[in-house]
């Protein structure tokens, strides 16, 4: 099997498992909806399967490294917070429910740990509180307006492995090789003001976990996909704001 059957196969497991995260927050599954068919890769002796990490380091040709550095008590404390109101009961498992169950635009984001490595989800905890992610429904995290969580998330993070969530009773224990940041449209706030916010989010996790931010098809995110991104929100949030055709009334 080549590297890059590999890949691919890789690739279309993880989006398979982001569409079951993202059906959570949006309209009832449908049967068929969303579902791809991976090809024969044949058989061969595996120890393990390669992570996405390994499957994209692979490809990018960058050098992995270590994330390195001691728990300091900051963190301590930002962990200990988070499963504090994780355990609090319902009222923090409703932080984070879409107001509606109707959307028209998913944007993506991955972050994925380097080769040889994972995300674990005690780093992952304290990184989300520090980028201002809470604890919420479905299990994941979400970034909400200030001052109005009942309006829903701005954008939300899950798990890449199933069923998507991130389960505090054993976070301890918790490894994945991505994360996924998913903005569903309609946002709370315009398009493109949720995307501002997402993407540096996404990037100051990466700093604090060591790992790659990759756009929608799994790449690098460079300048240029930021910039096609933003021009396809502008134009969501015009299409929205434009008043609607209405026929001409009679003289």
């Amino acid at each position: 099997m080549s590297d890059m059957t590999l890949l691919r196969i890789g690739i279309l497991l993880a989006g398979l498992v982001l569409i079951a995260a993202i059906v959570f927050f949006g309209r009832p599954r449908k049967p068929g909806q969303g579902k791809r068919v991976a090809r024969d890769a044949g058989a061969r002796d595996q120890r393990r399967e390669p992570t996405l990490g390994e499957q994209l380091e692979g490809e990018l040709g960058e050098d992995g490294r270590p994330v390195g550095g001691a728990t300091t008590q900051a963190e301590l404390e930002l962990f200990d917070r988070t499963l504090d109101s994780a355990s609090a009961g319902s009222a923090s498992s409703e932080l984070g429910r879409r107001a509606s169950d109707e959307f028209d635009k998913i944007v993506t984001l991955y972050l994925a740990a380097r080769a040889g490595e994972k995300l674990h989800g005690p780093d992952i905890v304290v990184a989300a509180e520090k980028a201002g992610l809470v604890y919420g429904h479905m299990g994941v995290f979400h970034r909400l307006v200030e001052h109005h969580p009942e309006q829903g998330p701005v954008f939300s993070v899950a798990n890449i492995v199933k069923p998507g969530s991130f389960d505090m009773a054993n976070i301890q224990e918790l490894e994945t090789p991505a994360i996924a940041f998913f903005l569903t449209l309609p946002a709370p706030v315009p398009a493109l003001n949720a995307w501002e916010t997402m993407l540096p989010t996404a990037e100051r996790m990466a700093e604090l976990l060591g790992g790659l931010v990759l756009d929608e098809q799994r790449n690098t995110l460079g300048r240029q996909r930021i910039g096609h991104i933003r021009e396809e929100l502008r134009a969501y949030d015009r299409q929205r704001e434009a008043p609607p055709l209405t026929k001409p009334g009679r003289w």
